[in-house]
């Protein structure tokens, strides 16, 4: 009789058991998207994961003249196809885009974990080998579309981003940030990359950008975390989540600011001459948290990672806490949502889009995996207004839409976003393999 009892007591744990896991994962939105965007987003409770909710497009690419969806106004043409990978944009004096053409380099330890996120990675698009090249992308006769291509620079490890600097060329690996001569015009680069700084690689977020400082001595460069929370501990993020201020001629730099999970896109603002940046945080707190953000970032900023999140929300997943650094954790300026992988940024003025796009920021928003239902897998724009923030009610105009199809699968992906040299918005679409260009009618 005591054994029957203790069967039936057992059934009904495991049926609780069930119930739970069934109720609780993977989890849902339970707040309206729109409600977590914005200058004042809704901040819920957290529903901490330990099994993440995992909700990824599946990958279709484009077929035939199927394209993304323009706003109102606008119209869209493939500015260049069949790239491998086109990650990450930047644009030459003279009109030329160069277009980095990366993936994620190999990734180191097995187990459950390495399987598991081999298999997200190969389901998201990226599960490939990096090209590891720049492309030069030239529209010479001024009809929207590249007709020529130059392979202009191979040998690098997962490059990223690009920029030019008292006459050499600066390219973002993975590892490192390296230089090159360049010269106008120039359709290929041999030249051996020089090294300047050696940056830490490994682990998760292995994208980094590079833009000018505005003191015309420096160079920002921007390094994500290894890891989600730092669960690998502290000793595994160093000299990561944050911007660095790099001197290039005596190949030394700093922490600019910290606490910043993955910044990839970084802009200076045209009206206030500030820098601004594109946060992913982080995942496995729910559906609803915590929001991706846009911000302005000065030097000595501290924005929380990995102890608290907009500032000052704890993470009680985080061990050891941190409570001294709560009242310092700086709060962002525009919340972008939950999950929707901002990774593009481009200030509006050199676009001509029309009135409605003429103040404010571009933003490359890659999508979701830990949200259900999916969040981003577009272009947005956020209004500012003429003190160089945010409108205060503001919410995102979608730009470009249309990558994911009816049945929720994914033709492409958005990452990198940047103005063409006659007021055109070029978007790199690294699962599409394309540049599109959106311009007004």
């Amino acid at each position: 009789m005591l054994k029957h009892v203790l069967r039936v007591i057992a059934l009904l744990v495991v049926v609780a058991i069930a119930g739970i896991i069934y109720v609780a994962w993977p989890d849902k939105a339970q707040v309206p998207f729109d409600q977590v965007v914005g200058r004042r987003p809704s901040i819920t409770d957290s529903r901490i994961q330990t099994i993440p909710t995992v909700k990824v497009a599946d990958v279709i690419g484009w077929q035939g003249n199927a394209a993304p969806f323009p706003a109102a106004g606008l119209k869209i043409q493939p500015f260049a196809a069949n790239l491998d990978h086109p990650r990450w944009l930047y644009r030459l004096p003279n009109g030329d885009v160069l277009v980095a053409e990366t993936n994620s380099p190999p990734r180191k330890g097995g187990g459950i974990t390495g399987w598991v996120m081999g298999k997200l990675l190969g389901k998201a698009g990226a599960g490939g080998a990096s090209a590891n090249r720049i492309t030069l992308l030239r529209d010479a006769d001024g009809d929207g579309v590249a007709e020529q291509r130059h392979i202009f620079m191979t040998g690098l490890n997962s490059p990223s981003g690009m920029t030019l600097f008292e006459g050499q060329l600066y390219i973002a690996n993975t590892d490192s940030l390296v230089r090159v001569p360049y010269a106008d015009g120039a359709t290929s680069i041999t030249a051996k990359p020089e090294l300047v700084v050696k940056l830490n690689g490994g682990g998760n977020h292995w994208a980094r950008n590079v833009i000018p400082n505005t003191d015309g001595r420096t160079l920002l460069v921007s390094v994500g975390s290894s890891s989600n929370i730092a669960e690998n501990g502290m000793d595994a993020e160093k000299f990561r989540a944050n911007i660095l201020q790099v001197w290039p001629k005596e190949k030394t730099y700093r922490i600019y600011a910290s606490g910043l999970r993955n910044p990839n896109g970084m802009a200076i603002n045209p009206d206030t001459k500030g820098l601004w940046t594109v946060v992913n945080e982080r995942d496995m707190l729910g559906s609803d948290l915590a929001p991706d953000y846009l911000t302005q970032v000065e030097f000595g900023d501290q924005f929380g990672w990995p102890w608290y999140y907009w500032g000052g929300y704890p993470d009680t997943r985080v061990d050891p806490p941190n409570p001294q650094l709560q009242q310092y954790s700086k709060r962002p300026d525009y919340a972008l949502g939950p999950h929707v992988a901002a990774l593009g940024l481009a200030f509006a003025n050199d676009a001509k889009l029309g009135g409605q796009f003429a103040r404010g920021a571009f933003i490359g928003e890659h999508g979701s995996w830990n949200r259900k239902p999916v969040s981003g897998y577009k272009v947005v724009f956020v209004p500012f207004a003429p003190t160089g923030f945010p409108l205060p009610n503001a919410k995102p105009i979608d730009v470009l839409t249309g990558f994911l199809d009816a049945d929720g699968k994914a033709h492409g992906r958005p990452v990198g976003v940047i103005t063409d040299k006659t007021g055109g918005l070029l978007v790199a679409d690294d699962v599409g393999n394309k540049v599109w260009r959106v311009s007004a009618k």
